[in-house]
């Protein structure tokens, strides 16, 4: 179980590391490609990795079962990611940008990590103690000071549009933590393809010019590594931690992008790092030492995800499963009622309610 979650903070802060780095590389294209254009470019790459993926991992697997297949019961929770998070969000947040000033959209921004956890804690009930609480507002509190540019406040329609666009990606976030079981690169597809076209349509009906061969060419790689993968890495960590975890170390990114501004575009480092640096580093420390421990119930269950058959939540055998590939497979499987007490994170398996588990460490 603690290695599981030691992996799955890595590919959060991995994810981080990719999506940081889009907005350095995308700066370097601004002059060149119109901001609607980009976006649609950068779903687009998304989704393209992703079919890639699929087919070099079909190629390496002979076809076998590695992940579970999307079902007509995630189709809501899928749509209403690519809804809200991939053509409402953005269409909202370049509404409230045009009457808002670029210091006051890069604070407000950061609000999409906290409201991710907000949204997870009251709606869908994820377990949120008081430790992991601090160290959401530690790394908020990092991601804040590192897009702090000093220039004048403004508060209008505007910012309250941008903090909706964070409510939307809030709410995109924890329906994808819902299909989080099911096929990565699937949902990825679905969800960059979905919002690539919307975006390239709307391009189109405003009348935006589009770039060169080798200007697209790189706008589409930077979405596959830094929104395709980095998508696959934070839904791959979202098994494991929940969504409201899984984005707190998400908010890594800004400080990540800083870095690369620094390499990349040799920008000057300032007193924003050495400031935000001690509040992301301990954020991350309370999260990979936190120890969440009680008696719990798990109810009778019945689900397809992958999984091995090493620990203690997979211990059936079969003949008619499919074999294992790495370890691993991928089948419908029952879970029978159990009462133990062990260290868990809301993973696909611990999600349950804390109001009678008084007894919880953290």
């Amino acid at each position: 179980m603690k290695n599981n979650k030691t992996a799955a903070i890595i590919q959060a802060l991995l994810a981080a590391t990719l999506f940081g780095a889009s907005a350095p590389l995308s700066k370097l294209l601004v002059g060149e490609i119109d901001p609607v254009p980009l976006a649609s470019l950068l779903y687009l790459g998304s989704g393209i990795g992703a079919l890639l993926l699929m087919g070099l991992q079909r190629l390496k697997y002979q076809g076998r079962p590695v992940e579970a297949k999307l079902s007509t019961q995630d189709l809501p929770w899928l749509l209403g990611a690519v809804a809200f998070g991939g053509i409402v969000a953005p269409i909202v947040l370049l509404v409230g940008l045009q009457s808002t000033p670029a210091s006051t959209a890069s604070l407000l921004l950061n609000f999409e990590s906290a409201a991710t956890a907000i949204i997870a804690g009251l709606f869908f009930r994820e377990a949120i103690g008081r430790r992991i609480g601090i160290a959401i507002v530690l790394i908020t509190a990092a991601s804040i000071i590192l897009t702090w540019v000093g220039n004048a406040w403004g508060f209008s329609l505007g910012a309250i549009l941008i903090l909706l666009a964070g409510i939307l990606w809030g709410l995109d976030n924890n329906f994808t933590r819902q299909i989080s079981a099911k096929d990565p690169l699937m949902i990825i597809l679905i969800k960059g393809l979905g919002a690539g076209t919307f975006s390239l349509i709307l391009s189109l009906i405003l009348g935006k010019s589009f770039p060169s061969f080798a200007a697209i060419a790189a706008g589409l790689l930077i979405g596959i590594l830094s929104y395709g993968l980095s998508i696959q890495l934070v839904i791959l960590a979202m098994r494991q931690l929940g969504s409201a975890r899984a984005y707190a170390l998400f908010g890594a990114a800004p400080f990540v992008g800083m870095l690369i501004s620094i390499i990349l575009l040799r920008e000057n480092p300032d007193l924003r790092i050495w400031l935000s640096l001690p509040l992301l580093l301990f954020g991350a420390w309370l999260m990979l030492s936190e120890d969440h421990a009680h008696s719990h119930q798990h109810e009778p269950l019945e689900h397809y995800h992958k999984h091995r058959h090493d620990d203690e939540h997979h211990q059936h055998t079969n003949p008619s499963f499919p074999p294992l590939v790495d370890g691993t497979h991928a089948h419908l499987h029952k879970h029978q009622a159990l009462v133990h007490n062990h260290p868990h994170t809301p993973d696909l398996h611990h999600r349950h309610t804390h109001e009678q588990n008084k007894e919880s460490v953290e």
